[in-house]
């Protein structure tokens, strides 16, 4: 029998940035626990500091998150797609903003930082709220929510430009009492943002930013109610509960990244 003719195999064609990009998306939506660097470099084979510059681009474009030293299914995942991976920021927070809306009464939602405001990417409503948008899905500017400014006031200063250029953009003043730097600096102080009326006179929301690394923020988590439910009197206790909520979804995501030893 005649040997059938040898034919070379077509070579591998050089993977591209993109290619790179999307392999490093891939491995953190299939991974069984959050990865950190290295496991996410050898997934992939790549370099650790080529990995790195990459994740650094996917994080600020919002395909990734980053918690601590692991990662999880950025904004833009889950915004394309309701079954992200079962370690997305919103499986994790999901319990902690249940507790909080059954505790507080009011309505909590869980919101991420991108490019030039927030995005709100998961809602606890009360039924007796149901007067309230969600706003779920929408993007946020920090000059008239809670939730992007506490995400800004956790930034370090010299990452809240793109943020001060949005609200300036709109009108919005910089300076002055009522500018945002003001705002900006009192939830700086006070770890927490109020806002009161800005969006809707008669609504009002209180928010903290979870920050498990300093001046990077992984998400806010803000509570929304009428507005006479937002006001001196009840503060402190809406801020106490709001601070335990933020410190055991930290909790929750440095716990889920350290169940998996690199």
């Amino acid at each position: 029998m005649p040997r059938a003719p040898h034919v070379p195999e077509a070579p591998h064609a050089p993977r591209t940035a993109v290619d790179k990009a999307l392999d490093l998306i891939e491995a953190v939506g299939r991974a069984p626990r959050p990865p950190r660097l290295t496991e996410l470099a050898d997934e992939v084979g790549l370099h650790r500091a080529t990995a790195y510059r990459i994740l650094v681009d996917l994080v600020r474009r919002g395909w990734v998150l980053r918690a601590d030293d692991r990662y999880l299914p950025g904004t833009a995942v889950l915004l394309l797609s309701a079954r992200a991976a079962h370690n997305s920021l919103t499986s994790v927070a999901r319990p902690v903003l249940e507790k909080l809306s059954a505790q507080t009464g009011l309505m909590a939602n869980l919101q991420v930082l991108e490019s030039d405001g927030s995005r709100v990417v998961d809602v606890v409503r009360p039924d007796r709220l149901a007067m309230i948008s969600t706003l779920l899905g929408d993007r946020l500017p920090a000059h008239r929510f809670a939730g992007p400014l506490a995400l800004v006031a956790a930034l370090a200063p010299e990452a809240r430009g793109p943020y001060l250029d949005a609200a300036r953009a709109q009108g919005h003043a910089l300076d002055g009492d009522a500018g945002l730097l003001a705002d900006i600096a009192r939830a700086e102080a006070a770890g927490h943002a109020v806002e009161h009326g800005r969006n809707d006179q008669f609504v009002a929301s209180v928010s903290r930013a979870v920050v498990p690394v300093p001046g990077a923020p992984v998400c806010a988590i803000t509570l929304v109610g009428p507005a006479a439910e937002i006001d001196e009197e009840h503060l402190p206790t809406l801020g106490a509960a709001l601070a335990s909520a933020v410190d055991t979804l930290t909790g929750l995501l440095c716990r889920v990244g350290g169940e998996v030893g690199v």
